[in-house]
């Protein structure tokens, strides 16, 4: 099969994960998806395929003799969506030989349009697939488990001589939990590599340092005609907290290397209200000034307006992994020439964002992203082509034969 027949299936099997039910997985029908993945990698031949109490699919492909002593390669996918615009089922739509103009999202009154997506024009010729504009489509990440499954078809024929072989699935990943469970152990490899990127070719191991801030508000709610010097209205001061961060450190004026603060939730009254913040920063240093920045604003808020009024509660999410892929840089080496080889410019660049592979790499898996081909992820527009998952296919399989061809030191 190619990849992309695949992922025109696992599409229309309803996966979003949710950060509200506090089980994991998040959502249990992450386990429709699991079980005919498991299904499928036995048919493939991954005879020890299985999935897990927390919806973890795990399998190994054993080595071609000869090999069996190399070290242990593993491929990761996650299997949930995010659950915007998730809300019935997906109707995958195929545009062949697609002109790189303006195309109509079925019915649904969206265009997908090179003026919000520049790239598009690059994509002329290339058979597109698209939702039908009323939902995601689903392929962050099914694309990259279609194309790991692709992978797996290919080593099936003896061609590519390779070591041990780990490949997981993982649920929730969407909600920062995809390493939650993730047994390290069980899984078995040495290095790892996620297949949960953008344009084919893509090769991340640089991603922000992450954290979220909640901040509280206590107001002071007395009648407004006698309210003189007494009352402290929570909304007007959680304002003024947001009027005192760095107003370009958002993520629309921020690109790249760059961080922000990102409010992405305000509530509340005169009583009380709320503001939540993903503070985000690629260089630890910088970060840490970010947090340093919003505890001491809190503290300059209280001196005003009195104790207890701003509570401030800062959790950390994930860390830049590139402190442990710095230790392996084969890794990044070997992908590098993948592409190469694949005829496919490398394009090394950082993630804004995190992926499974930022947590797995400070849990003992050094674990960077590749490149799946697709694009706009998380809403209605998303899109991708069968011509980017193929070379994605390829890029994978040549880093194998590198991976064993050249081992690590």
């Amino acid at each position: 099969m190619k990849a992309y027949e695949r992922l025109l299936s696992y599409v229309k099997v309803f996966t979003p994960s949710s950060e509200e039910t506090g089980t994991s997985p998040s959502t249990q029908y992450q386990f429709d998806l699991a079980r005919l993945l498991v299904q499928e990698l036995k048919e493939l031949g991954v005879k020890d395929a299985d999935v897990d109490e927390h919806c973890y699919v795990y399998g190994h492909i054993p080595a071609t003799r000869g090999y069996e002593s190399r070290q242990k390669l593993g491929f990761i996918a996650h299997m949930d969506t995010v659950s915007d615009f998730c809300d019935h089922p997906v109707t995958p739509v195929i545009t062949p030989n697609y002109d790189g103009k303006d195309l109509a999202l079925g019915t649904s009154g969206r265009v997908l349009s090179p003026k919000m997506f520049p790239h598009l024009s690059t994509l002329k010729g290339r058979t597109l697939i698209t939702s039908d504009g009323t939902t995601i489509l689903g392929a962050d990440d099914k694309a990259g488990i279609a194309e790991i499954m692709t992978i797996i078809e290919h080593l099936n024929d003896n061609t590519i001589p390779h070591g041990p072989l780990c490949i997981a699935f993982t649920p929730d990943e969407e909600i920062g939990m995809g390493p939650a469970h993730f047994d390290i152990k069980k899984f078995g490899a040495d290095f790892a590599y996620t297949l949960d990127g953008d344009t084919e070719g893509e090769i991340q191991y640089e991603n922000f340092n992450a954290a979220k801030a909640v901040v509280e508000f206590t107001g002071v709610n007395v009648h407004p005609g006698s309210s003189k010097n007494t009352m402290v209205n929570a909304a007007l001061v959680a304002m003024e907290f947001n009027s005192m961060l760095p107003s370009a450190d958002t993520p629309r004026d921020t690109e790249d290397y760059e961080g922000f603060f990102h409010l992405y939730s305000i509530k509340g009254d005169v009583s009380h209200a709320t503001l939540e913040y993903i503070i985000r920063d690629h260089d630890a240093a910088s970060f840490d000034i970010r947090k340093k920045t919003i505890e001491h604003i809190t503290k300059i808020l209280n001196e005003k307006w009195g104790k207890g009024t701003v509570s401030l509660t800062i959790t950390e999410q994930y860390r830049n992994m590139k402190e442990i892929i710095d230790t392996c840089m084969e890794l990044i080496e070997h992908a590098t020439v993948a592409c190469k080889e694949c005829n496919i410019p490398p394009l090394i660049t950082p993630i804004r964002g995190g992926t499974d592979g930022a947590q797995l790499s400070f849990m003992g898996l050094p674990c960077p992203n590749l490149g799946t081909g697709g694009h706009a992820y998380h809403g209605p527009y998303e899109h991708i082509t069968v011509e980017g998952m193929d070379i994605a296919v390829d890029v994978g399989l040549k880093i194998i034969e590198l991976f064993y061809k050249y081992p690590f030191i």
